[in-house]
């Protein structure tokens, strides 16, 4: 299981002051099975604009790695180190709700390639990766951050200590 990520929430009591609605470790904790990579789901807009009203706790849902085509997506990953571990592309696409193919058709680089339809904010929280596009490497520590823009990828952990990543996904068309 990754480190519980603290989450607090705000909204607004009957009279309009604001107050906090959640303040907990967030506990939509999805761990693939196949490659030990841990996604917690923080928050989802499914549409923009999106409203404040309400005190509903809208990560309370199952969704795939790619938001709604109006919304958006928050949640943190915690990438294990791989230590030149060898999947299933199939099933680890599978697992991350992303068709086998959709990376365009071409042969996977890796076993975690793929492309969502959306725009991606990515900030690098601790640990170290190499982000793998088509046919180059990006390698990213602690506090660098990524604008993903619909583009194939994959994030690739052969250090020794997990990399954990905040992603802000926004739904976009190409």
């Amino acid at each position: 299981m990754p480190q519980p990520i603290r989450r607090v929430v705000t909204g607004h009591d009957k009279s309009g002051k604001a107050i906090v609605v959640i303040d907990g470790p967030a506990g939509n904790v999805r761990v693939r099975e196949s490659t030990g990579t841990a996604s917690t789901l923080l928050w989802v807009a499914d549409k923009t604009p999106t409203s404040y009203a309400g005190n509903e706790d809208t990560a309370n849902q199952q969704v795939p790695i790619a938001p709604p085509l109006a919304g958006s997506i928050f949640r943190t990953v915690e990438f294990p180190p791989e230590k030149d571990a060898k999947f299933d592309t199939e099933t680890v696409l599978k697992e991350m709700g992303v068709r086998p193919k959709a990376f365009g058709g071409q042969p996977a680089r890796h076993h975690g390639m793929h492309r969502t339809e959306s725009v991606d904010y990515a900030i690098v929280m601790s640990g170290e990766i190499d982000m793998w596009l088509d046919d180059s490497e990006v390698h990213l520590k602690a506090g660098d951050v990524v604008i993903q823009r619909g583009t194939n990828h994959a994030w690739v952990n052969k250090y020794a200590k997990p990399c954990v990543i905040a992603f802000i996904l926004v739904g976009a068309t190409g």
